[in-house]
């Protein structure tokens, strides 16, 4: 099986990369880069005290689970691309890894035009850190958190989709609820997601499953990367760090949604 990834450049986003490559016959990555020191570097995120505090420990929580992923495999075919250029691409640029059987998009930028509608046809899969129909946009996870609704932490593996976030669902994976530390408890759903795709590419079950339609009646944000902000992090910092003392209120209010499929790691 040939897999291509249009991915970015953290830790997490190279360890599936590299998890594909050993279940794959041929690997192709198209990978965005922007800095991996968020907060202490304007780029996607702005350079601020809080922010870069905040980052510090989604690092610290990335290493955990994914600290052996420093480097892509040799074996991968990849392509470094500057964060804002995907759009810009020609097919020419990418030729080899359009043949591909299956596209996965995990973190990249909002994607459109010609690849938009090549990757609709291809049937290609995004990976979306928030379950959906609930939360969608950006930092779904820690909205979820900062809302005191950490039953809603998780991934949605769906069809990718002009609209963000909106595609038709194959399934849900959800955190590991014994994790008390809210950056673990979110990276655990990072995971999660990765180990439960790469299974099913392996075990080729992953395109047998039925999708299922959003039903946006049962959202309850959609947020931007602007909203993403240091009054936000300091809200959470200041009423929600012990959130996820009691697991097992966790795990009841989980088993009440109407999830699709739900995977955990």
């Amino acid at each position: 099986m040939r897999v291509t990834i249009f991915t970015s450049n953290s830790l997490r986003h190279k360890n599936l990369i590299n998890s594909l490559s050993r279940i794959c016959d041929s690997c192709y990555a198209i990978v965005e880069t922007k800095t991996i020191f968020p907060g202490q570097v304007d780029d996607f995120f702005k350079k601020t005290t809080v922010m870069s505090k905040y980052f510090k420990k989604v690092e610290k929580s990335e290493k955990f689970f994914f600290k052996n992923n420093q480097f892509i495999n040799k074996n991968v075919k990849t392509k470094i691309i500057k964060q804002g250029d995907l759009n810009l691409l020609k097919k020419h640029d990418i030729k080899d890894a359009l043949n591909s059987d299956l596209f996965i998009i995990f973190g990249a930028s909002y994607i459109k035009g010609w690849l938009i509608r090549f990757l609709i046809k291809k049937k290609a899969l995004n990976i979306h850190m928030g379950l959906s129909p609930f939360y969608r946009g950006s930092s779904c996870n820690f909205w979820a958190i900062h809302d005191n609704k950490p039953e809603y932490v998780g991934a949605t593996i769906h069809l990718l989709s002009k609209g963000l976030d909106s595609g038709k669902i194959l399934y849900h994976c959800l955190p590991d609820v014994n994790y008390k530390d809210i950056f673990k408890y979110t990276m655990s759903s990072v995971l999660s997601a990765q180990k439960c795709l790469v299974k099913k590419i392996n075990e080729k079950k992953l395109m047998k499953i039925k999708p299922i339609d959003q039903n946006k009646k049962y959202e309850i944000r959609y947020t931007k990367k602007t909203n993403f902000s240091d009054k936000a992090i300091k809200f959470l910092n200041r009423n929600r760090l012990n959130i996820l003392k009691n697991n097992n209120q966790i795990k009841e209010k989980i088993n009440k949604l109407n999830l699709i499929n739900s995977f955990k790691v």
